[in-house]
């Protein structure tokens, strides 16, 4: 079954982070660990994406080989073509 991620962030760099809670605002910059997971920093591979483990965030790199592709499709792809991408 081929299913959208929760998110996706189109980013202008190769390595990124995730706390999970970035989008969670209560005011201007205001961040709840709480509400978030472990920061953790990620590298996008030759796909054009890259999903994070705790939230699955999907971080699209702009221009790359995954901007404006189906996102389902995707998922799919890397899969079949890398053991160890999610």
């Amino acid at each position: 079954m081929n299913t959208h991620p929760p998110e996706t962030l189109l980013v202008d760099t190769r390595r990124v982070s995730c706390d999970g809670a970035s989008a969670i605002r209560g005011g201007a910059g205001y961040r709840s660990a709480s509400l978030g997971h472990p920061r953790i920093y990620l590298e996008i591979d030759e796909h054009g994406y890259v999903d994070c483990g705790y939230c699955d965030r999907r971080f699209v790199l702009k221009g790359g080989p995954a901007d404006g592709a189906d996102q389902s499709d995707l998922h799919d792809i890397a899969e079949g073509s890398d053991p160890g991408h999610r």
